[in-house]
């Protein structure tokens, strides 16, 4: 006989936080409110892209950004200057956002005037992957400094995106990245993945990905 007992505890967390993002993601759909989960590694570009972003589509819908980090609240200062509304959300040695979390950083910043909630979550590419937020969407940030062997490396993020940006492609010159064979490795793991060079810094790519979520944001919203 067995002296102790074993739970299974990962299984019951990811358990109860997707069925708390389900029940998220219905509550933002009855409020005509989507939410964007922005995902990628530190240094990839997500706060520069974030207000290439803003500066393509506050003048076509309501924005709302939440800034996650484990501290500071630079990325915040950043966006704050676009003159979007924006919430710093510091996770306490956490290395993700999960659905409670979220939904407590939405009842923060307030969804009742905005169209569009971004969620620049924390950076990395492993424990984001594996918690729902209660996104209507996800996307990440892969750079071209960051390498393409990034898809072997870390399978699960880009099976659960629904769009990849791969930015600084303004430097692909420097660097020994093979775009093609990214985008084979990302469209074998998800084939139904929307992927866009971009740069956040020439602006190059931006009115792609601009017009990707406008549609997004109208189909959810509609």
């Amino acid at each position: 006989m067995d002296e102790f007992k074993i739970l299974k505890i990962k299984e019951s967390v990811f358990k109860d936080n997707d069925e708390q993002a389900d029940l998220l993601r219905q509550d933002l759909k009855r409020e005509k409110t989507f939410l964007l989960n922005l995902m990628s590694s530190p240094g990839s570009g997500k706060t520069t892209t974030l207000v290439r972003t803003i500066e393509a589509l506050k003048d076509k819908m309501r924005i709302g950004i939440l800034e996650a980090d484990i501290d500071s609240d630079v990325d915040a200062h950043a966006v704050a200057k676009t003159g979007t509304k924006v919430i710093q959300l510091h996770t306490g040695g956490m290395c993700h956002l999960d659905a409670d979390m979220t939904k407590q950083g939405l009842l923060g910043l307030g969804t009742e005037n905005i169209d569009c909630a971004i969620l620049e979550n924390v950076g990395n590419l492993v424990c984001p992957a594996e918690f729902d937020t209660g996104a209507s969407k996800n996307a990440m940030i892969l750079s071209i400094p960051e390498g393409d062997d990034k898809p072997l490396k870390y399978p699960l993020m880009f099976s659960i995106v629904d769009v990849l940006l791969i930015n600084k492609i303004d430097a692909i010159d420097y660097f020994d990245f093979d775009l093609e064979a990214v985008k084979g490795r990302v469209k074998k793991l998800n084939p139904k993945i929307k992927i866009i060079p971009i740069s956040a810094k020439t602006g190059e790519g931006i009115e792609e990905w601009a017009q990707w979520l406008r549609t997004e944001v109208e189909n959810w919203n509609g």
